[in-house]
């Protein structure tokens, strides 16, 4: 046992299926067979022969497992005038296609199709259409419609059309460019299915933020909370894997094995890590403390807020999709997907909630005495309000500090040292001591 440990801990059982499903996706990508595009069009799976890739994952996987071929693909943007005020992501991945190839030498992977995310990071947009411009490939943008203010059933319904013609559109065009049929059984299959993995997830984070001690830590959950998501594999598959997931974290949850055994300090984030130093999240295991979650992470925590008796609810005004909606024809299937809140997913910006009452009301339900922060420089969702999130957190009553580094995909100005140095500051002017010093 580690000094200081109060629970039991054990490995992750749902680990060794997680790495299969991902090794298997990153196969697929590599398929000649297979029509990839570059984006995260949710409809690619009901086609039989067309996969889609985002270039979150892999940017930040190439900034994980080999920095030194993730800079040499962030110089091949240099050298062609993208500066490292832009997404490292989008570095990491415009790099490799510029060279040609991944890190063992292998072909990069082609893209024939693109349909950039829809975010209020805005530079996903560009990012599709460096792809488009490097190679002729036809491009579609499923529309992000946000409007300001309290949910507004007219507007809604309006904005809702342009969002349901976008994604109808780009599901017939694929037919007619691609020669390939959608398969309807298989789409309402897959919106089925999406819905309960929700649900799953939904539970999965619920245990996390209301159990203690905490039976996941993010840093787990980081590695495997893209598969059937950004990562799309199997649909059948990603159903099996979730549900074996909320299994064994309800199980965790049920018998206190802990993410970590000393458990005395829970804290969270809001944005992604810098993948390349995972490191910080185990040196403050050292003293006690764990990640319980992140807004990056924990998506399907949207709207949910604690309320006076303890309890879990959602948020007025947030809107979801009235429970059972038939799906009888493609158009219902298009409908169903698109969501009944025009403007969800609510990740970056609807209106003053997501910038100051979300994160107080995440933090309160991840029952977190802390926050970390990161400044970064460059991606535009990255760096919108984390200063002013840092404000409303302090003024909730929680301990919080932010750090400085380029972005989560790349390295280069992030003082790893100085990031220690700071985590020791921050923990013992709480009044905590490493374990390992006590």
């Amino acid at each position: 046992m580690a000094k200081g440990q109060i629970w039991e801990t054990r490995p992750l059982e749902f680990w060794a299926k997680a790495k299969e499903l991902r090794a298997g996706w990153q196969k697929s990508i590599e398929s000649v067979e297979k029509v990839v595009g570059q984006g995260n069009w949710g409809y690619g799976p009901a086609f039989p022969a067309i996969t889609v890739i985002e270039d979150n994952p892999v940017g930040a996987m190439m900034a994980n497992k080999n920095e030194a071929f993730s800079r040499k693909a962030r110089l091949a943007c240099e050298v062609r005038g993208w500066g490292r005020e832009l997404c490292g992501y989008q570095n990491n991945c415009w790099g490799g296609q510029f060279l040609g190839y991944i890190e063992d030498g292998t072909p990069w992977p082609r893209r024939r199709f693109v349909v950039p995310i829809p975010s209020m990071c805005d530079q996903h947009a560009k990012r599709g259409a460096q792809a488009r411009d490097f190679e002729n490939m036809p491009q579609w943008m499923a529309d992000k419609v946000i409007y300001f203010g309290p949910f507004d059933e007219e507007r809604n319904e309006a904005l809702n059309e342009h969002k349901i013609y976008a994604n109808f559109k780009i599901l017939n065009d694929m037919e007619r460019i691609f020669g390939q049929q959608c398969d309807d059984e298989a789409l309402a299959q897959l919106l089925e299915d999406t819905s309960i993995i929700s649900d799953y997830s939904r539970e999965i984070s619920l245990l996390v933020a209301r159990t203690k001690p905490a039976p996941l830590s993010v840093k787990d959950l980081y590695s495997v909370f893209t598969i059937g998501g950004l990562t799309k594999v199997d649909p059948e598959a990603t159903l099996d894997f979730w549900k074996t997931v909320r299994d064994e974290v309800k199980w965790r949850a049920d018998n206190q094995i802990a993410a970590v055994g000393n458990e005395r300090f829970r804290w969270i984030e809001a944005y992604p890590p810098s993948w390349h130093y995972m490191k910080y999240y185990r040196y403050m295991e050292t003293y006690g403390a764990v990640c319980v979650g992140s807004q990056y992470t924990h998506g399907s925590l949207d709207g949910l807020y604690l309320k006076p008796d303890g309890t879990v609810g959602y948020r007025e005004g947030v809107m979801n999709y009235p429970p059972g909606i038939p799906v009888e024809t493609r158009e219902d299937a298009v409908r169903l997907g698109s969501g009944y809140d025009a403007r969800k997913p609510l990740n970056m910006g609807v209106n003053a909630y997501i910038f100051r009452d979300s994160i107080v009301e995440f933090a309160e339900l991840m029952q977190a005495d802390g926050a970390l922060l990161p400044m970064w420089r460059s991606g535009v969702g990255c760096n919108l309000v984390p200063k002013e999130q840092s404000m409303y957190l302090k003024e909730a009553g929680l301990s919080v500090i932010n750090y400085e580094g380029s972005q989560p995909g790349d390295r280069t100005d992030l003082d790893e040292k100085r990031l220690l140095e700071q985590l020791d500051a921050w923990m013992q002017s709480l009044g905590f001591r490493r374990l390992e010093d006590a």
